[in-house]
């Protein structure tokens, strides 16, 4: 993360799942890193995103250990107890619409509210996690209507964060990056034990990525891979 400067701290939100646990282990090891603090439901402060208050809470208790430079968003739910991604619409039902909104679009909205204000002045990055299936335009097979339309309103969520930010804080990039397919619980159904690339080669293309967003990229929807994606 040399854009960033030296001695630069970081927070990971959903710091338990592969992505974020890697995330963790990764910044952690960069030398020019002065700390990296990560969040989820049993860390002190606790960050639960069925618990609004939480988001509050956590945001005031670690303020005094930042300003921070880097914020990644990797919590986000796919499937469940009891629930797999819907094929057709007849298995809609408000319990799954609900849990995968409070955790793909509810919880990050509160994130950006209560967060952005935790960022370093001047150069700063924060990044949400999303899929490239939250994608309308490039949305060619159908199903997974609720992952789909939870990831779609977080990118737009992001884009006009954005938008509100760049006013007051012109270096500060707010965007929504796909992970593509990692090892980890969230694809283990849709592939095996081996979908996907392993969790620590993930973290390292994505970190490659949004080290080199500009405020231009700011409000964008990219891929681990540079890609631009589109709504």
């Amino acid at each position: 993360m040399d854009s960033l400067p030296d001695g630069y701290r970081a927070l990971v939100l959903g710091a338990t799942g592969a992505i974020g646990a890697a995330l963790v282990q990764r910044l952690q090891a960069d030398p020019r890193c002065a700390g990296v603090s990560g969040l989820h439901r049993r860390s002190r402060p606790a960050l639960d995103f069925d618990r609004e208050d939480s988001l509050g809470a956590a945001a005031a208790a670690m303020a005094g250990q930042g300003p921070y430079h880097l914020l990644v968003n990797a919590a986000g739910l796919l499937h469940g107890d009891g629930f797999m991604p819907e094929k057709k619409l007849g298995s809609l039902n408000y319990a799954q619409l609900e849990a995968t909104f409070r955790a793909n679009t509810f919880g990050p909205a509160l994130v950006l509210r209560h967060f952005h204000g935790l960022m370093a002045p001047g150069r700063a990055l924060l990044v949400m996690l999303s899929a490239r299936v939250g994608s309308i335009g490039d949305n060619r097979l159908g199903g997974w209507y609720s992952y789909r339309a939870s990831k779609a309103a977080l990118n737009m969520l992001v884009h006009t964060a954005a938008i509100e930010l760049a006013r007051s804080r012109p270096q500060l990039v707010v965007a929504a990056l796909h992970p593509g397919t990692v090892q980890s619980a969230l694809s283990r159904p849709f592939g095996g034990a081996e979908a996907g690339r392993p969790p620590a080669q993930a973290v390292g293309e994505m970190l490659d990525v949004i080290n080199r967003l500009t405020p231009a990229d700011s409000g964008a929807f990219v891929s681990w891979n540079g890609e631009r994606l589109p709504w």
